[in-house]
């Protein structure tokens, strides 16, 4: 009989915290390092506004991901920021590796050295992902290199494109050795903690942020009312609600005789099913619930 202690004997495992500025491609990178869409994307910045959860196995470590929202300065007044750079700050309190992803091709300095300050006296490995290089001069990337070199005494620094996957591999390599020895914690069947209904809303608020103007995004929150299997797994009935916070946000939510709400819709369904392996119905609905994001009583039940 096999000794547990040996089968895990040399085995690493531990949490990473992707920290960065906004729309910088950490959701992007995890998704990618996963293989799977557990975390929502869009080019507008401040998509994330949750810690997701994901869990990579390898045959000799157990890398435990956690996609922080956006860093970024904000003002007191701003409640919903507030609280999402909250959360991203105590995902890298939490971690045993801080991997800062930066974007090469539109570099965010004021987030960048307010992150950098954050990061003062970091006892933690650090590393530094410059990410979008497909989108950058050679000369340009050497000049990144060799400002961030000096900026922070990093562990190491690898320019990547998590989009095309360009030395993905090599920096979890590099990573992997800097884990904690241990078994691993989390089933090795695991990929996220996350339940399947709060990627289902993640994935319909995705699609409001990638169809709709600037304004209405961050004017958004959407919330499961009900999900169920029926028929043994053959179908599932998922109700969703919309919330935005001006009646004028819902028209254009909603667009010329539903189209816009049935373009989101569609596409969203389309996410989940490939998510849950199965027949997706979804009906969705829209609400005003006026400044929400401002509201410390919704933000709670909006999960924030």
């Amino acid at each position: 009989m096999t000794n547990n202690n040996d089968k895990f004997s040399g085995f690493r495992s531990g949490f990473i915290a992707i920290a960065g500025a906004p729309n910088a491609g950490k959701s992007t990178l995890l998704n990618r390092i996963l293989g799977e869409k557990i975390s929502i994307t869009s080019k507008k910045p401040q998509t994330t506004r949750n810690r997701i959860l994901g869990v990579l196995n390898r045959p000799s470590s157990q890398l435990i991901f956690i996609d922080t929202p956006g860093i970024h300065k904000t003002k007191e007044s701003e409640t919903l920021n507030v609280r999402i750079v909250d959360a991203a700050l105590s995902g890298i309190g939490d971690a045993d590796i801080i991997l800062l992803v930066l974007d090469g091709a539109n570099p965010d300095l004021n987030s960048e050295n307010f992150i950098i300050k954050n990061l003062e006296n970091q006892k933690r490995p650090v590393i530094l992902a410059i990410n979008k290089v497909d989108l950058v001069e050679k000369s340009t990337l050497l000049t990144l290199m060799d400002k961030w070199s000096k900026a922070y005494s990093f562990d190491d620094i690898v320019p990547i494109s998590a989009i095309h996957g360009i030395q993905v591999e090599e920096l979890l390599g590099i990573m992997e050795p800097l884990l904690p020895i241990g078994p691993p914690l989390y089933p090795e069947e695991m990929l996220t903690d996350l339940p399947e209904r709060f990627i289902a809303a993640e994935m319909i608020r995705e699609k409001v942020f990638r169809l709709t103007g600037q304004e209405i995004p961050y004017a958004t929150a959407v919330t499961v009312d009900t999900f169920s299997e029926e028929k043994a797994g053959a179908l599932v009935k998922i109700h969703a609600t919309i919330h935005i916070e001006r009646d004028s946000q819902k028209g254009i939510i909603i667009g010329k005789k539903g189209s816009k709400l049935k373009q989101i819709g569609e596409e969203a369904r389309k996410d989940i099913e490939r998510m849950v392996g199965t027949k997706v119905f979804l009906k969705l609905f829209v609400r005003v619930q006026k400044n929400w994001s401002h509201d410390t009583r919704a933000l709670r039940k909006f999960g924030y």
